[in-house]
């Protein structure tokens, strides 16, 4: 049986002599080889994806590592002996063939093996080393081609290593080096949250009721193997552009809320209670209820999710109705404006166009994000952001292989937007920013493109839904504030990590931002150690003495 079709990590590790013959009947087979090498001293995530993203480019996917004696990256280095890192490798469904290169570059290797494609990191695209060189030469003069994968959220064994014999984590560094720029201290943050009070902003989008249905613990029915609730109590939230609109309140602003509703007492108790928030409400008519979300909780887990949703089917009229509601309180506002598509009918891809575009020239600020697979993120021109998490990023622009900053970098270059805020679930989040100009011709889309990474500020979510949109709102309102993208991209992680901690749609307030900075601020120093704290403490005059 073929190494390749194996299911054990051992059989997939390969001498010299098995590689070729292994290599020989993939080209029997028309089969495409992708080839990866390098250290894998730790293998981290950055790793994982690159692998992942490599796999996808062929039929199989051979790792090479170089071995213990070749490598040249200071006393210690290769923390992990050559068995156990190509042990590591197998041990990964998606990688095919392993294997010890005891030469210092792969280019011999190649040259030997001549993989249909040979992918390497993206930083390497604008890398000038000449063993690279010697590695591409070899590739391409076999007729394969260099592919450069990700560079999504960059990790380096060797700067995790160096964390750990510092006894602290990449995560924690990166959180650490951010905490010690001028833009993030405290009297800046401080000032950006108080700078946003009183802002106008107008909001166009679905409103959605969240309900918690909270359980007995769940049993098992008599009559047939079925799960069994026993309902308790139920809490209702406003979600949607509602809960948009109510962080914006809670964090002072001025909000306006465009939206559809029916003629119902259910309609009629949300606009009482968003109007109590500070949320003025404008609406078309619905001819649907409003739709409801109900999630199922037995103590903190989610159990089961039901969702009372009839699409809305939206007459021309009524969208044109709509869209006049919007540019007028667009017009009183002038501040903001944010277009939230939760996919639900309201708005599509035409008429986001149409309300972007009308919206444009009347606010300062103009943000926008979706939900769902059926999303109109592309149809959101000349933005100056966009919020989307990574898989509604990758579903809209349907590139599921591409590293994260080229996914990025095409969708904000066809809408026309200025920055992108993309969130990555507990891997946090990237800040994207376009540098001013245009690129050159033939000039590397990556050197136009300023990515900044936040790492997620949360250890254990109790509750993720929300967190999208208590970060929009925040970095909406910061960019508003004439906040740097940094400093959205950091307002809106800590807003997203507050709301993760709580269950339900719960409003984000400005104070809840300075607690959560001044909680950062002290764990950070706690961290640091106590030589940070002497150095912040005056340094007290010494004692008068008197003459002999």
């Amino acid at each position: 049986m073929s190494t390749i079709e194996g299911s054990s990590g051992g059989s997939k590790i390969v001498d010299h002599a098995q590689l070729l013959r292994e290599r020989s009947a993939l080209r029997t087979q028309g089969r495409r080889l992708v080839h990866c090498h390098g250290c894998f001293d730790i293998v981290h995530p950055g790793h994982i994806r690159h692998l992942r993203h490599a796999k996808a480019q062929g039929d199989a996917l051979l790792v090479t590592i170089t071995g213990d004696a070749a490598i040249a990256k200071g006393l210690g280095r290769p923390l992990i002996p050559e068995e156990l890192r190509a042990e590591n490798l197998a041990a990964l469904d998606f990688v095919d063939l392993v294997y010890i290169e005891a030469r210092p570059t792969a280019a011999d290797l190649l040259d030997e093996v001549a993989p249909e494609v040979y992918v390497k990191g993206k930083e390497y695209e604008t890398n000038h080393d000449p063993r690279f060189a010697d590695e591409k030469r070899a590739v391409e003069r076999r007729g394969g081609r260099v592919v450069f994968s990700s560079g999504d959220v960059v990790f380096s064994s060797t700067a995790l290593i160096h964390a750990m014999e510092a006894q602290t984590d990449p995560f924690h560094s990166r959180l650490s080096e951010l905490l010690d720029r001028p833009e993030l201290s405290s009297d800046e943050l401080f000032g950006l949250i108080g700078r946003v009070r009183g802002k106008r902003v107008v909001v166009v989008g679905e409103v959605i009721l969240d309900t918690y249905v909270l359980c007995d613990r769940p049993d098992v029915a008599g009559e047939s193997p079925v799960m069994t609730l026993r309902p308790l109590e139920r809490r209702h939230y406003d979600g949607g552009a509602a809960v948009i609109a109510r962080h914006l309140a809670a964090m002072g602003a001025r909000p306006t809320l465009v939206t559809a509703l029916p003629d119902t007492e259910v309609a009629e108790q949300m606009r009482a209670r968003l109007a109590s928030e500070g949320v003025e409400v404008r609406a078309v008519g619905s001819p649907v209820a409003v739709p409801e979300k109900q999630r199922f909780m037995v103590g903190a887990q989610k159990v089961m999710k039901v969702d009372l949703v009839q699409p809305v089917a939206m007459s021309e009229a009524q969208s044109a109705e709509l869209l006049a509601l919007a540019v007028d309180a667009a017009g009183e506002c002038g501040d903001a404006g944010v277009i939230a598509d939760f996919g639900l009918g309201l708005l599509g891809g035409s008429a986001v166009e149409r309300l972007s575009g009308s919206l444009r020239p009347l606010v300062r600020t103009l943000s926008g994000d979706v939900s769902g697979r059926r999303n109109a993120l592309r149809h959101m021109r000349r933005m100056d952001l966009l919020a989307p998490s990574e898989s509604e990023l990758r579903t809209s622009a349907g590139r599921f292989d591409d590293g994260l900053p080229a996914v990025a970098w095409e969708t904000m270059s066809h809408t026309e937007t200025g920055a992108m805020i993309v969130s990555m679930g507990p891997e946090g989040l990237i800040a994207f920013e376009r540098l001013p100009g245009d690129p050159a011709p033939g000039e590397v889309w990556a050197r136009r493109l300023r990515g900044e990474h936040v790492p997620a500020l949360v250890g254990h979510a109790a509750d993720p839904m929300g967190c999208g949109d208590a970060m929009l709102s925040v970095a909406t309102l910061a960019l508003t504030g004439g906040g740097s993208m940094l400093q959205a991209g950091f307002l809106g992680a800590i807003a997203a990590a507050v709301e993760a901690q709580r269950v339900g749609n719960v409003p984000v307030s400005a104070s809840d931002l300075r607690r959560s900075i001044a909680r950062l601020r002290a764990a950070h120093l706690t961290y640091a150690g106590t030589e940070v704290l002497a150095a912040s403490r005056p340094v007290p005059e010494p004692a008068p003495t008197s003459a002999a």
